[in-house]
């Protein structure tokens, strides 16, 4: 089953946008490859608010929370996960606010030759550390923190009651996949997440990057599943017919996707490897699989 992306979103850098009734959405103007059309800031609630994934540490996009915000009170700043595009301005704004800031805690640090996401955000430690279950609550508005390791080992999903919606981070996207870069991110972890979150049936899920997935969220999910497995399978017939490095298998896997976007996609097939490898499916001769290793197949 092919993944039902959605894509189309209307954008103004900087603009209010009531998206829902307990929803707010500001984009910050930091469009890429893995950020598409920017870092969508979400504000829950009316007079005091919460505020998820303050996004990039850019004065202009600063000031239009500021704008957006003016003689409401901040409650809580809460981060999906510590990525560049994500968590940088949390501090800033739950200073000026006056509140705290909310999240899972410090994730692993990625370096690598291939990496091409917007980065960690290594100097992120929350001000208090969340767990599943952890919840928020605001006038009408309750926040429920979900955990979703697997892009990263620090990600949290965030429940809305109110509205049986999810604000998915980087776990769950409408427009495109999600890059699993190990060491941080791991594919049995984002796999097992995927599952969690379909299990609990929301109306509607809202990524921090592009539009929200409104369609059989559920069955969306599934999708974004079935996908991941389709990848293992293509990556075992790869070694079947002889190929022994991923970036090998990543040109023939990945002959219709950008050039410019194989780096990522070389990570992406690495975690699907390292998990091979702890399954017994796949060998390699080093201790710890990397892109540049070799793998065969395991008798």
């Amino acid at each position: 089953m092919a993944i039902p992306f959605v894509k189309k979103i209307d954008v103004e850098y900087g603009r209010v946008d009531q998206v829902s009734p307990l929803i707010r959405r500001v984009i910050a103007n930091n469009p890429g490859a893995f950020t598409y059309t920017g870092t969508g800031v979400y504000i829950i609630g009316k007079g005091t608010v919460a505020v998820i994934d303050p996004g990039p540490m850019q004065e202009d996009h600063f000031e239009a929370l500021k704008r957006a915000l003016d003689g409401e009170t901040i409650s809580h700043v809460v981060v999906t996960h510590s990525h560049m595009d994500h968590s940088p301005l949390a501090h800033p704004l739950a200073a000026w606010a006056g509140c705290k800031v909310y999240a899972k805690g410090p994730a692993i640090p990625t370096e690598s030759e291939v990496r091409m996401e917007a980065g960690d955000d290594l100097t992120f430690r929350p001000d208090e550390t969340i767990a599943d279950g952890w919840t928020a609550q605001g006038p009408g508005w309750t926040l429920e923190a979900i955990e979703t390791p697997g892009h990263t080992s620090n990600h949290v999903c965030y429940a809305l009651k109110e509205e049986n919606a999810l604000f998915s981070g980087d776990h769950v996207m409408g427009w495109s996949t999600t890059v699993i870069s190990p060491p941080d991110g791991d594919m049995g972890d984002y796999l097992a997440s995927l599952e969690k979150v379909r299990d609990r049936g929301f109306s509607t899920i809202w990524p921090t990057h592009g539009p929200p997935v409104t369609e059989d969220p559920s069955g969306f999910i599934q999708a974004y599943i079935d996908h991941r497995k389709a990848r293992e399978a293509a990556i075992l017939e790869r070694l079947t017919a002889g190929d022994e490095t991923i970036p090998e298998m990543v040109t023939t896997i990945y002959a219709a996707v950008d050039k410019k976007l194989h780096p990522a996609a070389c990570h992406s097939v690495l975690g699907h490897m390292m998990q091979m490898v702890k399954d017994g499916r796949v060998t390699t001769p080093d201790e710890i699989p990397g892109v540049r290793s070799t793998y065969a197949l395991a008798n």
